[in-house]
């Protein structure tokens, strides 16, 4: 595959990189223990990737693979989540008695953030139609590639143990696991460049 397939996404393509990151999370452990109804994570997840990761939309660091097929959002160093939209996710669209739950999840993940400037990835997603040719890796050494001549760290939370072993074989180390409750472990990545 080829890396001249990788495009930036412009604020036009946001509804359409939403679209493609909801689809591919439908079956996500974290995601759908978030949102367990499907028409609640119907309506919920494009509103959470939006908050969580849609900054890089604005900021020219959003790639999307040919006709639209897997999305990156990549935040670049020294831009973070919008924290104020994604609590406002939450607070209007989890169940209360699971509330509590993942805003310790969220939490936990503050701590494992890197305080040193690094590219963070917190969502990445290729449309189930188009999973298993490779489409992924390559959307993510579009900005590994980056990363390693920069001479600077990438981030990401892994949230099943299939793409766990994915990250790994593009460089990301496990520093620990985030879980609380009954939630799913969500691993936090770390990739030193190369």
């Amino acid at each position: 595959m080829s890396g001249r397939l990788i495009m930036t996404a412009k604020v036009a393509d946001t509804e359409r990189c939403l679209a493609v990151l909801t689809l591919a999370f439908g079956s996500d452990p974290a995601a759908r223990w978030t949102w367990p109804d499907q028409r609640q994570y119907l309506e919920a997840f494009p509103r959470f990737a939006l908050a969580f990761g849609g900054a890089a939309i604005g900021l020219g660091t959003a790639h999307y693979y040919e006709g639209f097929a897997g999305v990156a959002l990549w935040l670049p160093p020294g831009a973070v989540p919008d924290e104020e939209s994604l609590m406002n996710v939450f607070q209007e669209t989890v169940d209360g008695y699971r509330r509590d739950t993942v805003y310790s999840v969220m939490e936990q993940m503050e701590t494992y953030h890197p305080t040193e400037p690094h590219w963070h990835l917190p969502l990445i997603g290729v449309d189930p139609a188009m999973q298993g040719r490779g489409i992924g890796s390559v959307l993510q050494r579009h900005v590994l590639d980056i990363c390693d001549r920069e001479e600077t760290l990438a981030y990401l939370e892994a949230t099943s143990a299939r793409s766990v072993r994915l990250y790994e074989r593009l460089g990301f180390e496990p520093l620990g696991t985030i879980q609380a409750g009954d939630s799913p472990p969500i691993v936090p990545m770390l990739r030193r460049p190369r």
